[in-house]
């Protein structure tokens, strides 16, 4: 039985949300409905992305409409705001919403951050990272300090909260993902949980085995965590026929934008599963399976992870149940439409996996 089940909140979402003619117009209500139908469901919270839409606003509103079981992972760029002003945000949210704001650390590419003024190359990228979550970490968990590193100098730092006290501890939880080597190294010596993309089981125990190690050598150990799109289906053909309605509604635009981004960017996570469909759009969605069920096409429609799992309700359980095998004790899932497919997941999956609402 895993840890924990959470669900996935996007504001931009519908039955194939890539395309416009696919995506429910943004709205505050449907969202926290959705928030609260998570938690009622038996999802120990959701993953809040990264999208057009900012996390903290989107984070506090949800939090409001739903009760301290449900608790948001907020992703978050390090670097993008002072990380002083970023604990003091995440200690407001844990005072205000009762202690359950978590952090989902994402260190982008060098393309999309250099929008915001930040150019830091791919490993550079994860020297910053460790820095500045260490300097959060610290603060969140009530200490005043100086530190001086490579790219931060703060004087006492903290000292400023005064009554704004740690709500959770030792700290507000990293969640993070990070394939290359410094990426691991990152995870290692800093986070709380590694999260990694859905990949062919052989695979997939490469690096967590890598991961396990690195840790070991810090003294530490971490929680393991998948993210997984399901395409579950009362049977198998019923599953892979919706997958493949996925690949008829998709733009020849869409098919363009998302194969250009994949051949540029320069993250290991990324390039390991553009490397599963290679760029190449199929006639059948079933010409990309890597391992039993296990489908790499989402990539070709949306950023971040792209796999999903197809079949029936017990091919998806024995999927997942593989993936517990391997030490994976956390699963973010996700469906489209969001809130239809909650409701799928809660009613078959959830139950196998011992997870009750």
């Amino acid at each position: 039985m895993p840890s924990e089940v959470l669900w996935y909140i996007i504001p931009r979402e519908g039955a194939y949300p890539w395309e416009p003619e696919g995506r429910r117009p943004v709205d505050l209500g449907y969202l926290q409905h959705l928030a609260g139908t998570v938690e009622r469901l038996g999802f120990s919270g959701a993953l809040l992305a990264t999208d057009l839409y900012d996390v903290w606003p989107l984070g506090s509103a949800l939090a409001a409409a739903t009760s301290p079981r449900f608790q948001p992972l907020l992703a978050v760029h390090p670097g993008l705001i002072s990380p002083t002003l970023l604990a003091k945000t995440a200690l407001t949210f844990d005072t205000l919403f009762g202690g359950r704001l978590r952090f989902n650390v994402v260190n982008g590419s060098t393309t999309t951050l250099r929008e915001y003024g930040l150019t830091v190359e791919h490993d550079e990228r994860y020297e910053l990272s460790a820095e500045y979550w260490s300097i959060v970490k610290r603060l969140t968990a009530g200490e005043v300090f100086d530190h001086q590193g490579r790219f931060y100098d703060l004087k006492g730092a903290g000292a400023s909260f005064g009554d704004l006290k740690p709500v959770q501890s030792p700290h507000v939880p990293l969640w993070f993902g990070g394939s290359s080597e410094p990426g691991i190294e990152m995870a290692a010596r800093h986070v709380d949980v590694y999260l990694t993309w859905g990949e062919p089981p052989h695979l997939l125990k490469e690096k967590l085995d890598r991961v396990r190690e690195r840790a070991a050598a810090h003294g530490r150990t971490l929680r393991i965590g998948l993210r997984l799109h399901l395409i579950v289906r009362d049977t198998e053909d019923e599953a892979w026929a919706a997958a493949d309605r996925l690949l008829d509604v998709t733009s020849e635009e869409t098919y363009a934008r998302r194969l250009g981004v994949g051949a540029d960017e320069d993250g290991v996570g990324w390039q390991r599963q553009f490397r599963q469909h290679g760029g190449r759009v199929p006639a059948h969605a079933r010409e990309l399976e890597t391992h039993p069920n296990l489908w790499p096409g989402m990539s070709l429609f949306r950023p971040g992870p792209g796999t999903a799992v197809v079949g029936s309700t017990a091919q998806v359980v024995e999927r997942l149940k593989e993936y517990e095998d391997l030490g994976v004790d956390t699963f973010i899932l996700s469906g489209n439409p969001l809130l239809e497919e909650a409701y799928r997941v809660a009613e078959t999956v959830l139950p196998k996996l011992g997870v009750r609402g």
